[in-house]
């Protein structure tokens, strides 16, 4: 049985300017790499480029984090909602030119008029994935949706929500199991149980339960023992990407050893 690859989020240099972040993909202790289409990391033709040039020479493989600053895929505002599915495609259109190997959406939230329009953020949040899922299909590129904190605000935080989904829709689009997210909430092993066969990409990082800390692998609440020999158990043999921003090579050197 295959083991789990171990990639790496660039999310931890978020705060730099992306050619130092660029530099910094050439010395990762992994080829498989998560960029993210966001802040100082947001794309463009010319970035891409760059990304490539280092691919090339350091045999890296891509997958693509998309926006998610100022982004809601359920939004009630038509013009805001517009704004979301255009910066979104682009992303797409990005990811399919850097030969990424899956992008991650996040799910759509709640708004301070949600509570006016019982059920409409639901709606949306699946009409906009409806329409995304099909760009992404003429780009060829593979989608997977993340699960986020009901704590702040997002409507795709379980099993259960993940269910709905499918049912609705028939989609044959991923989880990305955010297992610092699925803390949060008590979630882990739910997911893990419930839905192992969607499962096609995870998240790591730790927190105390609280808040999303984006810690090192060790320096939360989270049982990582059991998180592995459960991936073990399951079969996963996807990749498992470090989103943690601190500790960052001892959790990629905690993960090999958990996931050997």
């Amino acid at each position: 049985m295959s083991q789990p690859k171990i990639g790496l989020s660039m999310l931890y240099s978020l705060s730099e300017p992306f050619g130092r972040m660029v530099k910094r993909l050439e010395a990762v202790a992994t080829p498989y790499v998560e960029v993210v289409d966001d802040g100082f990391h947001s794309l463009s033709k010319q970035r891409v480029a760059a990304l490539s040039e280092v691919a090339k020479s350091g045999s890296l493989q891509f997958t693509v984090h998309s926006p998610f600053a100022d982004i809601n895929i359920a939004s009630p505002s038509k013009p805001m909602l517009k704004a979301t599915l255009t910066r979104l495609k682009q992303s797409i259109a990005y990811a399919n030119a850097l030969n990424a190997k899956l992008w991650v959406l996040h799910p759509g939230s709640k708004t301070g008029i949600s509570m006016f329009y019982p059920g409409q953020d639901w709606k949306q949040n699946v009409k906009s994935i409806q329409e995304l899922y099909a760009v992404a299909v003429e780009y060829g590129i593979t989608v997977a949706i993340e699960n986020l904190p009901e704590k702040y605000g997002f409507i795709m935080k379980s099993p259960e929500d993940f269910q709905r989904f499918y049912k609705e829709t028939a989609l044959p689009i991923g989880i990305v199991l955010d297992v610092g997210h699925a803390n949060l909430e008590a979630q882990i092993e739910p997911f893990l149980k419930e839905l192992p066969e969607k499962i096609t990409h995870i998240h790591v990082s730790d927190n105390v339960g609280v808040q999303d800390q984006h810690l090192g692998i060790g320096y939360g609440s989270i049982n990582w023992q059991w998180f592995s020999d459960t991936l073990k158990k399951i079969g996963y043999s996807q990749i498992v990407v470090t989103e943690s921003v601190e500790h960052v090579e001892e959790s990629l050197q905690k993960l090999r050893q958990l996931l050997a």
